[in-house]
């Protein structure tokens, strides 16, 4: 039976009943006198794309049955299109007290509206009708750093406008709304079929794809994009208004937005006062604009009103965001790879890379602040991996994937189809070839190339390329370089060749030891070895005669070049060592790790498809991708381990309980704690202290740092910004008693602004809810 056959068609087996429209994004069914709604498009996929009806329906509506009703609303990350549908009845029973539609709408205003990708890899909420935006500190924090100097360390000290024309420009900083999501699996499951190759299906999906983006945004102001879903068996389109006029109004001094630094770095209990606040500016249009100062602040379709109640144990929460990626559905081979072999790898080179620039940041504060973002992002990711390690290993999740694989195997052999329980073994072979050249890449990426300098260095192999082309385009050619001055000054803004310099041997040397020698440019290796080029003889060479490593040097280059003329590129020892290691990755490693990954993806996406034929109790949801979600849970403590229990929120008490004016980590602001011994709170305290955390249990990830937390009623009760290290195991399993996300406490925030910095004028834009 074709998809395109079909007109309605009804199909009862017992007492459920299912009646499905073709095109449509709804299917409505009953089980005995309950009734629930899906989206058919993946439920469906198997029996209106192929016809092998016999082989799937009956497991999908066996899985219908078992997940329907015990779905944990504590786990996964939902598409909002689909909250109706699918998770209505656990909204409800978990405490929502607004309709569904009050958070997903495509053709009224709803909660939708007022959440935003910040940048690239956050999520920021509307907080006024006048463009007013909270984030995460962390997430504007390489903006800060961007407009901070040594006279004016607004990384340290904090930054308030204290009017319009104090909010300051972010160049290249965007803000993006979505206006519309649609489910089109249906409409690219019909072009598709099973004797297509991969380039011919990715080509295919790609064409179907471009059809709806152009017809999404023709004669608008909007963007779109089609976003894959469950490892390609699932496809929606974003419709998305993108922002390019966001100007920096306010953000705390690091020893409130970022009090606790490393050492409390995904930790409970937290007492970080983790937020920034922008603007966002449009045309007199109200529509997205370039900077100009005759541009006006933007009227949000949606703004959050702001409760001032507060939150209790076991109050429902919601947290509305942007999730970069997890992967839920990975096979046992691979969290086996991720926990013994990738993540220990790169433990071991972000150890280096920070010990090291943490080293060199001491030498004076212009470097500290040039470094400060740098530093920051790669200890996030550092001490998670070692969350991440820990949790699955204490969670034992590769014998619990292994024992889910072996009844998979079984249920497929028993149903007939030895084909799909071979996927298994298929995936086991596919990550133990591709083991070898993942972890090259690892070394490639986090060790040679986190060597500044040479990744900068890498940046002009285009240029180089171009030279050799004939006969030569001089208007290509002039485009390269005007690119390359600006990316040159963005790169010595942030850079000190000192601090490469500590950090080159140590990395260079972990790449030499721990890539397999089969992957290494020859020449540089048999150098190395026969001590013709030591590593400390290059490091020498290259911080003493590279372009690369000195601006007024490179810039000098960039101004006198002439068409063709890239000899003083070749023979830079700098860009002959990059391009050497890279040239290598590239013919050894890249292209065996590319047919081995689509392989994987192959795999990957017959083996999440089998999974949704068989009975399960629990529900599937898809893993994050950078794409608007919702998880929903309640606000909890856990017990980290024997004899232990934390509480669900922490105050100011905490904060002075800290408090060690030796550790900049944990300096507290004289103001900060006159306001603390007079408790002087405003109407932000409770009984005397000043709440500032609380944890729930919502499943989030990276992505949803800057995330609106919202109570039952849809107001706004805090910001998400990290989660707990027990839990950072989330992205590949999830444990319900570990895993929660941290918020700062609305209430903190508001009190800085109003109390700490004295900045009236934006809390007089904000709606309160008492």
């Amino acid at each position: 039976m074709r998809y395109s056959s079909l007109n309605r068609f009804t199909i009862k087996v017992q007492s459920l009943k299912f009646n499905v429209h073709p095109g449509s994004t709804e299917t409505k069914f009953k089980v005995s006198n309950s009734s629930f709604n899906h989206s058919p498009i993946l439920l469906f996929k198997h029996f209106t794309v192929h016809s092998f009806f016999h082989r799937t329906i009956i497991p999908l509506l066996l899985f219908l049955i078992f997940s329907i009703n015990t779905t944990r609303a504590d786990e996964g990350m939902w598409v909002p299109l689909f909250l109706k549908q699918i998770n209505e009845k656990s909204l409800i029973e978990r405490g929502l007290k607004i309709p569904v539609e009050k958070i997903y709408s495509d053709t009224g205003t709803s909660l939708k509206d007022a959440v935003v990708l910040f940048g690239g890899g956050c999520t920021g909420e509307m907080i006024s009708d006048q463009g007013l935006l909270l984030t995460n500190h962390h997430c504007g924090y390489s903006t800060i750093q961007s407009h901070s100097t040594v006279e004016n360390d607004y990384l340290t000290h904090g930054y308030w406008a204290m009017n319009a024309e104090q909010e300051l420009p972010c160049p290249g900083l965007t803000v993006t709304f979505i206006i519309r999501m649609e489910d089109i699996s249906g409409l690219i499951f019909r072009e598709l079929n099973d004797s297509m190759s991969e380039a011919e299906r990715e080509t295919k999906i790609k064409t179907v794809s471009d059809v709806f983006i152009n017809k999404a945004t023709e004669g608008t102001h909007y963007d779109a994009s089609v976003r894959s879903f469950f490892n390609g068996n699932q496809f929606i389109l974003f419709v998305t208004e993108k922002f390019k006029d966001i100007r920096l109004v306010g953000a705390p001094p690091s020893s409130i937005g970022n009090f606790g630094g490393d050492t409390d770095n995904w930790m409970w209990p937290r007492h970080t006062g983790d937020f920034s606040l922008f603007r966002i500016y449009s045309g007199k249009d109200n529509k997205p604009a370039e900077f100009s100062k005759e541009n006006i602040p933007f009227k949000p379709r949606h703004f959050f009103t702001i409760s001032l109640k507060g939150v209790s144990e076991n109050d429902f929460t919601m947290v509305y965001g942007f999730p970069g990626r997890t992967q839920k559905y990975l096979s046992s081979h691979a969290v086996n790879l991720i926990q013994n072999t990738i993540d220990p790898g790169r433990i071991q080179i972000r150890q280096q890379r920070i010990s090291l620039m943490e080293q060199g940041m001491k030498i004076s504060d212009t470097v500290r602040i040039k470094y400060s973002s740098k530093q920051k992002g790669l200890s996030n990711a550092y001490k998670k991996w070692q969350g991440e390690v820990a949790g699955l290993k204490r969670l034992k999740t590769v014998d619990k994937k292994r024992e889910m694989e072996s009844l998979y195997m079984e249920k497929m052999i028993a149903s007939g189809r030895p084909d799909l329980a071979q996927l298994i073994e298929m995936l086991d072979s596919s990550y133990t070839a591709a083991k070898i050249y993942l972890s090259a890449s690892d070394y490639y990426n986090e060790a040679a190339m986190g060597i500044e300098v040479l990744a900068f260095a890498n940046g002009f192999r285009k240029l180089s390329a171009m030279s050799a082309k004939s006969p030569e385009d001089k208007n290509a050619w002039n485009d390269e370089i005007e690119k390359l001055k600006k990316s040159a000054d963005g790169f010595f803004k942030n850079y000190d060749s000192r601090v490469d310099e500590k950090v080159f041997s140590a990395l260079l040397n972990l790449y030499l030891d721990n890539v397999d020698q089969r992957f290494l440019p020859v020449q540089f290796l048999k150098d190395v070895q026969n001590n013709k080029v030591g590593v400390e003889k290059l490091r020498q060479q290259i911080f003493t005669s590279s372009m690369f490593a000195s601006e007024k040097k490179l810039n000098e280059w960039l101004s006198a070049a002439r068409p063709g003329q890239t000899n003083r590129i070749l023979q830079d020892p700098a860009y002959k060592l990059a391009s050497a290691i890279t040239g290598a990755h590239q013919q050894k490693v890249s292209g065996e790790l590319s047919k081995l990954n689509e392989r994987i993806n192959i795999l990957n996406r017959q083996y999440l498809d089998a999974l949704l034929m068989i009975p399960s109790s629990k529900n599937f949801y898809p893993d994050a991708n950078s794409t608007l979600r919702v998880a929903y849970g309640q606000v909890m403590g856990y017990a980290p381990r024997d004899a232990v229990k934390y509480d669900f929120k922490t105050s100011l008490d905490g904060v002075m309980e800290k408090e060690d004016d030796s550790n900049e980590e944990f300096i507290v602001p004289e103001k900060l704690k006159e306001l603390y011994q007079k408790k002087d709170f405003g109407r932000y305290g409770v009984n005397q202290t000043m709440p500032v955390g609380f944890i729930a249990s919502n499943h989030t990830t990276g992505g949803n740092s800057g995330s609106p937390v919202i109570n039952a009623y849809g107001q706004l009760i805090g910001t998400n910004f990290d989660r707990v290290w027990e839990g950072t195991m989330s992205d590949l399993d999830f444990d319900p008693d570990q895993c929660r996300n941290i918020t700062l406490d609305i209430r903190y925030t508001l009190f800085i602004i109003d109390k700490f910095a004295g900045c009236k004028r934006l809390i007089d834009e904000m709606s309160f809810a008492e």
